[in-house]
């Protein structure tokens, strides 16, 4: 069997199991589309202090990322309970490459995300977000490939803790820090220096930065360029990672 095949094997199963509950879609929309309605009117007579004209042309990149990535890094759980019923060790004795397991279940959440961010764009353009396609389209990407980052690792996180107690609260520890400081909800800029010394060191700060500046069409700038490599570069790293934790012994 060809990589590809394995791959697609892997993705059909979990797709199958996703669809037997056709809430998979609504339930990861729920906390966006709330932001979107009830944090998002708060943001209008705020918009000019960012340098912006339009309030959701603003917002919405900013709840794409954090769908991208709050979606996908609990996709692991999922993975824990597959674990816990034998399905990993069934795989894994099966000639299927290591990295097709986690391609394929990354094409599951890639196409969850995808499907998630179509809808959360959509609703964009229904309270008033107006932006570059060209814009929007590499905004989409960016998030697609974070969201793959994320799905790799939470992946990786699920086979090493094996424990939805243990991976829940990390999970909380690592995320709540990324939600603050890079920018998603507020622009980091009107905040303290010390502040923005900080999130500087945050790569998902450089990725909402790419986001919101392709939206806005501002596709000439270092925004993007820097937005782009750390998306490349979370996204290998986590691949690698999860990839060779499939492979372990005692996955």
């Amino acid at each position: 069997m060809t990589f590809l095949r394995q791959t697609f094997i892997v993705f059909r199963r979990q797709l199958r199991m996703n669809l037997r509950n056709p809430a998979w879609v609504i339930i990861g929309m729920v906390q966006p589309v709330l932001y979107l309605a009830l944090f998002g009117p708060l943001l209008e007579p705020l918009v000019a202090q960012f340098g912006a004209t339009n309030a959701y042309t603003f917002f919405v990149p900013g709840l794409l990322v954090q769908l991208g990535i709050f979606g996908a890094m609990f996709a692991g759980f999922s993975l824990i309970a597959e674990w816990r019923e034998g399905v990993v060790e069934a795989e894994r004795v099966t000639p299927a490459s290591r990295t097709a397991l986690l391609m394929g279940r990354m094409a599951r959440d890639v196409l969850q995300l995808l499907v998630q961010a179509l809808i959360l764009i959509g609703l964009g353009y229904a309270f008033g977000m107006r932006g570059s396609l060209t814009g929007m389209l590499l905004g989409l990407a960016l998030t697609l490939l974070i969201g793959s980052a994320c799905a790799a690792s939470s992946n990786a996180i699920a086979l090493t803790t094996k424990s939805e107690d243990v991976m829940a609260p990390l999970l909380n520890m690592v995320m709540m820090p990324i939600l603050l400081l890079s920018g998603i909800l507020l622009p980091m800029t009107i905040g303290p220096a010390w502040l923005q010394l900080v999130s500087d060191v945050i790569p998902v700060k450089h990725i909402v930065d790419a986001v919101r500046s392709s939206f806005a069409g501002n596709l000439a700038v270092s925004a993007i360029l820097w937005g782009t490599v750390w998306s490349l570069v979370l996204f290998g790293l986590a691949v690698w990672w999860g990839t060779r934790v499939f492979r372990k012994e005692n996955a």
